[in-house]
């Protein structure tokens, strides 16, 4: 008989999803037997395994080899990775209080893991001894590629440091790992909390049937009923904004959005703010560095801080001079229904509507009817994936799903083999997190012989019961963006797990995801699925046609919003240790910061106010928001060259997934581009794009 290891609370290892593995196909988690009290025993017994097998790899008597020491180290840690990929799903996407305390306690716990790895003397002797004399090895290119990430990667995380600097870096990075996860679980909470009641039907006044339907179910739902709750989404700007024509009303949702995390209480975050800017300051000086944007950038495909500074500053003065010349049309009709008002930010999108009116003849409620949810899924997304690399996709209803809003696609590569599985997640819930986003449950490992199962998430707030989910062209363009993410991981084909996929430099990943951005208004896709869920009858090529004609149509405010955000989170993470300010002039140094770069433009603020600022203070994007706008460069660039090579094709297809998708993080990442470019990026197609035009030098 065998035995079984009592866990806390008498739950055996035998009776831990988590610990047993999962039967199914690719490994898929076992959403329908994964609970709250499986995460703490998994979570010890995983850390406590990869110590076992790398405590193995150090201590062993045998001279380091590639295969004994950078593919064991490869090898090492599967359940802890799948155990943490699971729990950071679920709690992005269906979070409880439970689940929220896990990972307050993990946080910390694992980042001292992860110390106690990078900072093994015994096991970086043996991985500094193998990139010493690496040119010997005679490893092919993806294994050289590892053998040299992984001495970055001890270096960056402070292996050369004297034993004094080392016991300051862990407690660094333990409580960097805790306010990170205390200003995730803010953001959500004040979102929630944050949401908009509104007393009576008539202020509503402009916002679609189907929203007022929703508003009134999410009191009702909220102890309210009778009454009307508005919802807010992470970004400073608001969907209803657009549509309400209560002027007082949008100022109070305006208001509500911008003050998050900054009005005292229990959900501010100006302290978090602050405290981690501070601490990741000093762990970069500690490991030699001039600032956290100095460190982070170095090991970013821009290279260097002046890099960024160059190009974000080259940009800034094109965005606000035309959202200048955007806000003076805003302002002409802001005038004409209340004489002598002043354009404020919850104008603007109202107004933008009025403008695109009347100079193209549309407003956005004209598309969404022709944006139906299944439409936009099956016979636009992936009708455009099938046409460009021939995989297809049939629905799973045996699989377990983590929430009963979610869906499960089986992905076929194009011989007919099993390439993946796809998870897709576009509703809003109170439990998610705001924004879009993809991850991976499993990642694509010849060596571990993986296959991926990625997941798709959306925001879309979901309609009254009966009525179909109509989506705006923002979120048919982020449906695309977010599966461009899991194109790059279900095509991934490396030999090394750190590799897979979306593993690459933060200002690589959106590259691949903004070029699948592109196919969503392509005339082949476009005519594919945007039917009027009704009628079933086409897109009007009038509107088509409008829409084109608008492309360019209030850049101005989307370079400016972004480029705010992007400056912000430069602003942070440039100063150093002793430069940071405390919570109380949290705000204040955001004013100054925006002000020295011109960007202090009222009637636009940042996209994200750092108080709420998830990508920069919880997510992998500290000092690396600037990747949207670097990725969009290559995007731009990349674009080009399918247009003049048969655009949407397999030939086109074949090539970006040989050459870039496939390659996951195995080599350096502008080496990929120039690969399938074959040629540096141009600027210009950005600018086009944009509708920009830089200042004379």
């Amino acid at each position: 008989m065998i035995g079984f290891v009592t866990l806390t609370g008498g739950l055996s290892a035998a009776d831990n999803p988590l610990l047993t593995g999962s039967d199914l196909q690719c490994s898929f988690p076992r959403f329908d037997r994964i609970h709250n009290e499986h995460y703490r025993p998994a979570y010890t017994q995983g850390m406590a395994d990869q110590l076992r097998e790398i405590d193995a790899i150090s201590n062993q008597t045998e001279p380091p080899t590639f295969d004994n020491t950078i593919v064991a180290m490869e090898r090492a840690g599967q359940l802890l990775a799948s155990v943490s990929r699971i729990f950071d799903g679920i709690n992005s996407t269906d979070t409880n209080p439970e689940m929220e305390a896990i990972e307050q306690e993990m946080a910390p716990k694992l980042a001292s893991h992860n110390d106690a790895i990078l900072l093994n003397p015994r096991l970086f002797a043996r991985v500094a001894a193998l990139y010493n004399r690496r040119a010997e090895l005679k490893l092919d290119p993806e294994s050289l590629y590892a053998m040299e990430r992984y001495y970055n990667d001890f270096v960056r995380a402070g292996a050369k440091l004297a034993a004094a600097d080392q016991a300051r870096l862990r407690e660094l990075n333990a409580e960097i790992a805790t306010l990170q996860a205390s200003f995730s679980q803010n953001v959500l909470k004040e979102v929630n909390a944050s949401a908009v009641l509104v007393a009576k039907r008539e202020e509503l006044a402009g916002w679609s049937e189907a929203s007022i339907v929703a508003a009134a179910d999410a009191a009702k739902a909220a102890g309210h009923e009778g009454q009307y709750l508005v919802p807010l989404v992470n970004t400073t700007g608001q969907p209803p904004l657009s549509q309400l024509s209560n002027r007082a009303l949008r100022e109070k949702i305006f208001r509500a959005s911008i003050t998050r995390g900054s009005h005292g209480g229990d959900y501010d975050t100006r302290g978090t703010v602050t405290r981690l800017t501070k601490l990741r300051a000093e762990r970069a000086e500690l490991l030699g560095f001039a600032n956290h944007a100095e460190f982070v950038l170095a090991d970013q495909t821009a290279g260097s801080v002046t890099t960024v500074n160059n190009l974000l500053q080259k940009l800034a003065p094109a965005a606000v001079a035309n959202a200048r010349r955007e806000a003076a049309d805003l302002q002409r009709l802001l005038e004409k229904d209340i004489p002598g008002a002043k354009l404020e930010p919850w104008d603007w999108a109202f107004y933008t509507e009025k403008v695109r009116a009347e100079k193209f003849a549309f407003d956005e409620d004209q598309l969404r009817p022709y944006f139906e949810f299944n439409h936009v899924l099956q016979d636009g997304v992936f009708y455009a994936a099938t046409r460009l690399y021939g995989i297809t996709f049939k629905e799973r209803a045996d699989l377990p799903r983590y929430h009963p809003d979610t869906r499960i696609f089986e992905v076929f590569d194009a011989d007919g083999s099993a390439l993946a599985l796809l998870i897709i997640d576009w509703y809003a819930r109170p439990s998610k997190r705001g924004g879009a986003w993809a991850l991976s449950y499993v990642t694509q490992s010849s060596l571990l012989g993986t296959r991926p199962v990625v997941a798709n998430h959306l925001n879309i707030p979901k309609p009254a019961a009966g009525e179909p989910t109509l989506l705006t062209y923002d979120e048919v363009n982020t449906a695309f963006h977010e599966f461009g993410h899991n194109l790059h991981d279900m095509l991934s084909a490396v030999r090394y797990p750190r590799f897979a996929g979306t593993n690459v430099p933060s200002d690589f990943v959106e590259f691949p995801s903004q070029v699948n951005e592109m196919w969503a208004d392509w005339p082949e896709v476009l005519a594919h699925y945007a039917k009027h869920y009704k009628t079933g009858a086409p897109i009007p090529a009038e509107l088509v046609a409008k829409v084109k004609a608008a492309e360019k149509f209030n850049q101005g405010f989307t370079t400016t919003e972004y480029l705010a955000a992007a400056l912000l989170d430069q602003a942070w993470h440039q100063i150093s240790a002793t430069q940071v300010p405390n919570a109380d002039g949290a705000l204040v140094f955001e004013v100054a910061a925006l002000k020295r770069v011109g960007l202090d433009f009222a009637p636009v603020p940042p996209r994200y106010r750092s108080t709420y600022f998830s990508h920069i203070f919880t997510t992998g994007y500290a000092a690396s928001y600037y990747s949207y706008i670097w990725s969009e460069v290559l995007d731009a660039d990349a674009g080009e060259w399918f247009k003049k090579n048969g655009g949407l094709s397999r030939a086109g297809g074949d090539r970006f997934r040989k050459l870039v998708l496939s390659r996951g993080g195995s080599a350096a990442s502008m080496e990929l581009y120039r690969n399938f470019r074959g040629s540096e990026p141009s600027l210009q197609p950005l600018l086009d794009r944009r509708g920009l035009t830089l200042p004379a030098q």
